[in-house]
């Protein structure tokens, strides 16, 4: 089927053993957003300015942690749960190694002549807690997010992309939030129960913001990648438990 052509209505299980254009790019997009979102964006407190609030500050990573839930989407949308649960697993395993890379290299003596270590653990250096909290919230959320857009498109038929990746982000970012805030700063110093749960409901409601905003940029991607690909996945009949070995 050549790119002009409407993709066809395929089955998950159909999807077994064939050749995909664009499924190894999409998963290295997905992995690589995930990795320098944590890296460049998590650790900095950035600011900006809202008419009558004033300076409001945020965590930076927000402005792209989010585009991996659309990624994630996508996944789902194009190729399938099946699919989709690959990627998860892939971006989890390489956060786990880069957060012991990150401890490793951390940890090891510098040479006398290089006097940088001191900035390089505040860039670098890792607080186990909020790293372990990082871990489970994104595991959690990005399969609440895959199994409810799986599970809403076999239930509209297909029909209302926009409403099932906001839908699947509202729920996925919930579970995402509900369980990284409380496990990474419930009864910290300078945290109080009700400093977590306004941050937590505050980062939600960004993130489904954002995701809202980038509905037009899904649309252009799901429609451009069904067309290349010649098929449209429907997750009838399909095992969705998240240790599930058939793709």
């Amino acid at each position: 089927m050549s790119e002009g052509d409407a993709p066809g209505r395929v089955v998950a299980d159909q999807l077994r053993g064939q050749s995909l254009r664009f499924y190894d790019f999409v998963m290295a997009a997905f992995v690589a957003i995930l990795l320098l979102s944590n890296v460049l964006g998590a650790g900095k407190v950035a600011q900006v300015w809202l008419p009558g609030v004033g300076y409001w500050p945020f965590g930076a990573g927000i402005l792209f942690f989010p585009v991996g839930y659309v990624i994630g989407d996508v996944l789902t949308e194009v190729y399938g749960y099946a699919r989709a649960r690959r990627v998860i697993w892939a971006g989890f395993a390489a956060t786990v190694f880069m957060a012991f890379m990150a401890w490793v290299v951390v940890a090891l003596p510098p040479a006398p002549d290089w006097t940088n270590q001191a900035a390089y653990e505040s860039v670098f250096g890792q607080v186990p807690r909020i790293v372990f909290a990082s871990m489970c919230a994104f595991w959690a959320g990005e399969f609440v997010n895959s199994y409810v857009l799986a599970r809403m498109k076999v239930a509209t038929g297909g029909r209302h992309l926009w409403m099932r990746t906001i839908g699947s982000t509202v729920a996925g970012q919930g579970v995402d939030s509900l369980i990284f805030y409380p496990l990474a700063f419930l009864g910290a110093a300078g945290w109080t129960t009700e400093l977590v749960i306004t941050v937590l409901f505050t980062q939600w409601a960004l993130k489904v913001a954002w995701e809202a905003l980038l509905t037009p940029v899904t649309y252009l991607v799901v429609g451009w990648l069904k067309r290349a690909e010649g098929m449209d996945v429907y997750d009838e009949g399909t095992d969705f438990t998240p240790f599930g070995a058939r793709i």
